[in-house]
């Protein structure tokens, strides 16, 4: 059973972001997947549902992922993943709110041969792609 991410990973990034917009919002938009593509503009297509169980699909940066839901607890914490072209990827968002600002904050390992084959790219790739991912949101939440 996974209930979190692989702290043990090759690579392991962690990146928050406060949003102004409430908690509900921010968590509809997130859950969301089929609508991911309208606001995050990295996603190319998305199908499925967040509830625990599920897998849902997804196209980003050329690579087709089917993520498996391991969590969810509405509307403070998902954790998903699975194994995409060679790496094993579990992904952990877990909100907060705090006086009508929601803390968002994200956290994804990475395994695998492509990864340990470079660590420090790939480390600086999941650094970018968590980050912006993060920025849109919060572009999407306060508009």
């Amino acid at each position: 059973m996974i209930t979190g991410i692989d702290t043990r990973a090759a690579v392991v990034v962690r990146v928050s972001i406060e949003i102004d917009a409430p908690l509900q919002r921010v968590w509809n938009l997130h859950t969301d997947v089929g609508n991911w593509p309208t606001w995050q503009t990295d996603i190319t297509t998305a199908t499925g549902s967040v509830e625990e169980g599920s897998v849902f699909h997804w196209s980003t940066f050329g690579l087709d992922i089917a993520s498996t839901v391991y969590a969810v607890e509405a509307p403070h914490r998902t954790l998903w993943g699975g194994p995409a072209h060679g790496i094993d990827g579990i992904h952990q968002w877990t909100f907060g709110e705090e006086d009508g600002v929601v803390h968002v904050h994200t956290e994804e390992s990475w395994d695998g041969e492509p990864i340990r084959a470079d660590v420090d790219g790939m480390r600086a790739s999941l650094q970018v792609s968590l980050t912006s991912w993060l920025q849109h949101l919060k572009k999407a939440a306060e508009s």
